[in-house]
């Protein structure tokens, strides 16, 4: 009878962590784009306005639409989510409620509240309000998402890294708000995650671009929308590879377990390979077909071929899954280099001034939504490489899960993947759509300003060769 009831409080957690990871993996998607694609729709009123040109607005006003159905699926995914901590997790409101509960809190107050105010001005207020107005909006709008980052993310990361706060009677209490917010890896976390967003939307928009290019749709605005994007992914792309590196040797500093994970490293050791490909075996404690680099994760981690890696074995039971980090990491990366490839050759034919082929507008159609992949791959390396614990050193996972049921955990766990599902597949689905739109329509109404612009650009881009 004790057996069965241990298999069934396992078997909730284990509900319980993969509802959370399902909600959490939709919900990632929606502000990861809106975070940056605000400042580019900043950027593109900015351009309208100090040029006067047209084509610039056209771009504003087609990412605008596409800004407020993910910002739509965004709020709902979010409020979804936060239930679980009252019926999944009642044990981590319980001992961090006194430092989650405010944070949380000051995102809503500070971050949604502006983000709802103004939002209605920017999606309608163009012919209602002044310019200047509307301008200040749309960038009071992009000050909201990026602030909502703020605060989750300095969340997130006291959770990875605690500090500021005493526990007393096995509940933690605030001793310093700032060391609990610019807690030792937030400012790397923070700059990591504003990279990845500003990626990820560069990329949808590039591709979506790309797309339309393909369809026929020769117009400067689509041009414009492409060329921007591609050049701030390539100055992107090389930021977020130095910041990734701060991020990791702090993460080496604080969390040795999980880069110890991420590297696939057994025993603590000098002279550290990295290990390109391997296939983690913990219950033998050692990697099979291993494709390594002599030296070089020692190099990365210490900056030194000598240095001294941690390995998995002196952490025991203290050190998180290794095959999902060690193959997330790998994800993360590899996507992040098919970026650098392909923004890179984007923008030399841009500064070129030759037609994109149509294999690398294909490219960017097949990159599209590359920035989610990454960013789901880096936070599974994040939020895994964590356990056991869900406060490191505070407060383990299993001690802070629920005791429903499994059977009522499954069934809305069931309900929550099929909706999802549905969802994903109407908002990937939706974007095309209103490409296909934008491409029918702007061929009707193209006005004679627009044909004008379209002769600024020394060579038009087309889909071809």
């Amino acid at each position: 009878m004790l057996a069965f009831a241990e298999l069934a409080s396992e078997t909730s957690f284990m509900l319980s962590r993969i509802q959370f990871a399902t909600n959490i993996s939709f919900h990632i998607l929606f502000p990861t784009i809106n975070i940056a694609l605000c400042w580019f729709l900043v950027f593109f009123k900015f351009k309208y306005n100090r040029t006067g040109d047209e084509s610039w607005l056209r771009v504003y006003r087609f990412w605008t639409r596409i800004f407020a159905l993910t910002f739509a699926l965004g709020v709902v995914s979010g409020i979804t989510m936060s239930f679980q901590f009252g019926t999944n997790w009642p044990g981590y409101m319980e001992t961090v409620g006194n430092i989650a509960g405010p944070l949380l809190g000051y995102e809503v107050m500070t971050a949604f509240f502006l983000e709802a105010s103004f939002l209605s001005i920017m999606l309608f207020g163009m012919n209602k309000v002044s310019n200047r107005v509307h301008t200040i909006a749309t960038l009071l709008v992009a000050f909201g998402t990026t602030l909502s980052a703020f605060w989750i993310l300095a969340l997130d990361s006291w959770m990875q890294t605690p500090a500021g706060f005493e526990m007393r009677d096995g509940v933690a209490y605030v001793t310093s708000w700032y060391e609990v917010i610019f807690n030792p890896s937030m400012p790397y976390r923070l700059g990591h995650k504003l990279l990845a967003s500003g990626l990820t939307a560069a990329f949808l928009i590039a591709g979506i671009s790309a797309y339309r290019l393909l369809k026929g749709d020769e117009k400067r605005s689509v041009k414009q929308a492409l060329k921007v994007s591609t050049l701030v992914a390539a100055v992107l792309i090389p930021v977020q590879i130095f910041v990734g590196d701060l991020h990791g040797l702090n993460t080496f500093k604080h969390q040795p377990a999980k880069v110890a994970a991420m590297e696939g490293v057994w025993d603590t050791s000098t002279n550290v390979p990295l290990l390109l490909f391997a296939l983690p075996d913990e219950e033998n404690r050692t990697n099979h077909f291993e494709i390594k680099v002599p030296n070089l994760a020692s190099l990365i981690l210490t900056h030194d071929t000598d240095g001294e890696i941690r390995g998995l074995n002196e952490f025991k039971n203290e050190h998180p899954p290794v095959a999902p980090v060690f193959f997330s990491f790998r994800i993360m990366i590899g996507v992040g280099l098919m970026m650098l490839f392909i923004a890179f050759v984007g923008c030399f034919y841009f500064m070129r001034k030759q037609q994109y082929p149509s294999w690398l507008l294909k490219g960017f159609v097949g990159m599209t939504f590359s920035g989610w992949v990454a960013t789901l791959a880096g936070w599974y390396v994040t939020e895994i490489g964590r356990q056991p614990y869900l406060v490191t050193g505070v407060l383990r996972t299993h001690d802070a899960a629920t005791t429903l049921p499994a059977d009522n955990i499954a069934m809305s766990l069931t309900m929550y993947v099929v909706l999802y599902l549905f969802l994903l597949a109407a908002y990937i689905r939706t974007l095309f759509v209103m490409a296909n739109r934008a491409v029918k329509l702007e061929a009707q109404d193209l006005s004679i300003t627009d044909m004008q612009n379209d002769s600024f650009d020394a060579e038009p881009i087309k889909g071809g060769a």
